[in-house]
């Protein structure tokens, strides 16, 4: 598997080259699987793909701190990302993967190699509800996928050092929850795993055995999307 550490200086550029390493699979003549690692350096908050921003995120609150609100391709409620949350991405092929067509045997697969990785440093750590990695009984890690004929993406954050509190300042309680949440607001249910980014980094590359380093990227099809997509109201608040 590739691996590829790059974080770009734009928030809309970070979530289109998700997107454009899933492309740039789709249209490979052969399986090409990666793991991309990135940190934002500023706050952002990141709704998914049905998200209505209005139920989901305390837009006011956004504005005045200068916090973007973006759409990523993939499902999902929203999330807050920012310096303390290292995000990864990973791109698997159907082709090598194909037991994994079904979305529930896709979440099981991805979130049960993660949370085998980090068991030998927090044996507390566990899947739980749909897409969620847990350390005891409060979330770490939450995870979303987009689906393509060919291969899928699947990402998601991993909280190590992030100041929770943010969380509740820019997202209302979601819609949706999972049952083990048991009504608990954001600061109760959320926290931080106790490592490292350079522990998880390495866990995450080892576990996925990403031992191919790859330096280039497809900065067209980013700068394509980022114009077509990302930077645009009709995406990112398609659903007010």
């Amino acid at each position: 598997m590739q691996y590829l550490n790059l974080t770009l200086p734009m928030p809309a550029e970070n979530l289109a080259l998700d997107e454009a390493l899933l492309e740039e699979a789709e249209a490979a003549a052969a399986p090409r699987e990666i793991l991309r690692l990135w940190e934002s350096p500023v706050p952002l908050v990141v709704v998914g793909r049905s998200s209505r921003v209005d139920d989901e995120v305390h837009v006011e609150t956004c504005r005045a701190h200068g916090v973007p609100i973006l759409r990523r391709p993939s499902g999902g409620a929203a999330i807050v990302a920012g310096p303390g949350c290292l995000m990864y991405a990973l791109v698997l092929s159907y082709q090598q993967r194909p037991e994994l067509r079904p979305v529930a045997h896709c979440h099981s697969f991805v979130l049960n190699v993660i949370a085998a990785a980090l068991h030998c440093f927090c044996p507390e750590v566990r899947c739980a509800g749909t897409s969620d990695l847990v350390f005891g009984d409060r979330k770490f890690s939450g995870n979303s996928m987009r689906a393509r004929r060919r291969n899928f993406l699947y990402h998601g954050t991993l909280l190590y050092q992030f100041p929770s509190e943010q969380i509740g300042h820019y997202l209302k309680t979601p819609p949706r929850t999972p049952a083990y949440r048991a009504g608990r607001d954001h600061a109760a249910f959320v926290t931080n795993l106790p490592l490292s980014r350079e522990v998880l980094g390495n866990a995450l590359i080892q576990a996925w055995a990403a031992t191919d380093p790859r330096s280039d990227w497809p900065p067209a099809s980013v700068t394509r999307l980022v114009a077509e997509r990302y930077s645009q109201p009709e995406w990112n608040w398609k659903m007010l």
